[in-house]
């Protein structure tokens, strides 16, 4: 009785997440439903505050990107970037969508997949009707890269920072181990994107002036000095997040004082509806686990780090995104492959990454990615799946192949 309540809770949440009736914040479902099920003992109030704490650092960090990356809107880092895409873009579309994949995989890495979602993804829209091109190729790459581009650093993405925790590993050796896996995953989905999209990348762009390009030098320098940071801390032995939080004091002091910015518009970047609603998600998914799932699904996994066990794991973890999205996905798995060291550990991430590339329930940046892109192209879910079905086995399978390699080369 107590795995159903939990995992009808979880069936709930989910739901609502994917569907958001009237934009609703996701919290309004997760709130009620962690209480419930923490009301009727089906998980203790101890092991919910013990979740709750084990989460409470990542989305800390969490925060802190968040608003990092609505600053640099604000001082204009994406307006830089699409007028760079239309400028270098000449006459051929290849060269275009090869700066998108440049700029977007960059983006997902530096400031997560939201921002290559929410900030950069109307910027590409944009260019494509000044360029007068179709927009589907250039679209569906930074859906993709949001997902597959955010292997790199522990700062990509929400996944990344819970692999990180579980790995037990220095941010330098995170980033050694995914860097083959992110540059195979983006080599894979620029091949086969830019074969599926061949007749649209056909279509010349339309060679007009444009204006000229203003880079925001400050801001920029901000992001690379954050970024040097996150490993100086990771080497100290501190969380990554206190270097989220100096760039985030340095580019908003500025932003604030020249008005670009508003105290209340960056509590709101800040998201704390979704950073309340992922700590509640923790603990439905942690209810369902001790009362059950956690020992079915060790029988699922594979044992070992050797390359059938890494690909056998990352295409569980890929599986189950598609099923019941990649963060309970992540959640329900990393506890499970913990003892078995950091390669396994990332083998998951690789799937609950990639792995969404399928489905748009996969995760919900695919879901943002679908309401910025609705004005301008047709992206239904059997199209979606379609061209997911052209990427992911390939990008899943090579990158778990780097991974192994990376293991060889950086230990692990």
């Amino acid at each position: 009785m107590a795995l159903t309540l939990a995992l009808a809770a979880l069936a709930v949440v989910l739901v609502f997440a994917v569907v958001r009736p009237h934009r609703w914040p996701e919290a309004v479902v997760a709130v009620p439903a962690a209480a419930l099920l923490i009301g009727l003992d089906v998980i203790s109030v101890d092991e919910a505050l013990a979740e709750v704490q084990r989460l409470l650092p990542v989305v800390g960090f969490l925060a802190a990107v968040l608003v990092l990356a609505r600053l640099c809107a604000d001082e204009g880092v994406f307006r830089a970037a699409g007028a760079v895409m239309a400028r270098t873009a000449g006459s051929s579309q290849n060269r275009l969508l090869a700066m998108v994949f440049v700029i977007a995989a960059a983006t997902t890495a530096i400031l997560s997949l939201d921002a290559t979602v929410v900030l950069l993804t109307p910027v590409v829209l944009a260019m494509a009707r000044l360029l007068q091109v179709p927009a589907a190729p250039h679209a569906y790459a930074t859906a993709h890269l949001a997902n597959s581009a955010s292997l790199l650093f522990p700062v990509s993405n929400l996944t990344n920072l819970l692999a990180f925790a579980t790995a037990g590993i220095s941010f330098l050796h995170f980033t050694a181990l995914m860097s083959l896996p992110w540059l195979a995953a983006i080599a894979v989905e620029f091949v086969v994107l830019r074969w599926v999209f061949r007749r649209e990348l056909a279509t010349p762009p339309v060679v007009e002036s444009h204006a000229e390009i203003h880079l925001p030098v400050f801001a920029l320098a901000v992001l690379g000095a954050t970024l040097a940071g996150f490993v100086v801390t990771s080497m100290l032995g501190f969380s990554p997040a206190w270097a989220a939080l100096g760039g985030v004091i340095v580019l908003g002091t500025q932003s604030l004082v020249r008005r670009r910015s508003t105290p209340s518009h960056l509590l709101s970047a800040a998201d704390v509806p979704f950073l309340v609603f992922v700590l509640c998600l923790g603990v439905v998914v942690d209810a369902v686990m001790v009362n059950g799932l956690g020992d079915a699904m060790q029988g699922v996994l594979p044992d070992g780090t050797s390359l059938p066990a890494l690909l056998g794991i990352a295409a569980v973890a890929a599986v189950l995104s598609n099923l019941v999205n990649n963060l309970p996905a992540v959640l329900v798995l990393l506890p499970l492959v913990a003892a078995s060291g950091p390669a396994a550990v990332l083998a998951v991430l690789i799937g609950v990454n990639i792995g969404p590339n399928l489905t748009y329930v996969g995760s919900l940046a695919n879901l943002l990615w679908r309401g910025v892109v609705r004005r301008d192209l047709t992206a239904g879910p059997v199209e979606f799946s379609r061209i997911g079905l052209c990427t992911v086995p390939a990008t899943l399978v090579l990158s778990v192949v780097g991974l192994w390699a990376g293991v060889q080369l950086f230990g692990g």
